[in-house]
């Protein structure tokens, strides 16, 4: 499904959305030093067993967010976004473990017309991601500048 543009999304309006991922070890190493992060809670197994209440490695929370806005670009930003403008009240408020399966959901939770740009308007999305057992994973309000639609 392509994007929707600003005049499509109505507030209160929830996605659920198909895609789901498994999170694997090479999804967290390579995206953990990608980022040249050298945190041990998501590389060091042996540290992460001595020095961790979770005794095993926990998956990069900054994967975790960009793997619930990416999910949800398809079914709401895919073409007719121009840029985010920011994203507020990020929560992790449970770890993600290697060999986790996370899904996501999307509420438009406000919209309004945008002051300077005619051709375009801000809207508020609520994104949440769960994983296998219905826990909340991560949670964030996103806003984005979106295309309207062409005349």
């Amino acid at each position: 499904m392509a994007g929707l543009y600003f005049d499509e999304l109505e507030v209160g309006r929830k996605f659920v959305h198909d895609i789901r991922r498994t999170v694997t070890e090479t999804d967290n190493l390579l995206f953990t030093t990608l980022t040249h992060n050298p945190q041990p809670l998501h590389l060091d197994i042996e540290f992460c067993k001595e020095n961790s209440e979770f005794g095993e490695i926990l998956v990069n929370s900054i994967f975790t967010f960009g793997l619930m806005i990416g999910v949800s670009v398809g079914d709401t930003t895919l073409g007719t976004t121009v840029a985010n403008l920011g994203m507020d009240g990020v929560k992790f408020p449970k770890p993600v473990r290697i060999g986790d399966t996370l899904r996501s959901e999307t509420v438009v939770l406000e919209k309004r017309e945008s002051k300077s740009r005619p051709n375009d308007g801000i809207v508020v999305f609520e994104h949440r991601s769960f994983n296998q057992k219905g826990e909340e994973v991560a949670y964030c309000r996103r806003s984005a500048l979106m295309k309207k639609k062409p005349a």
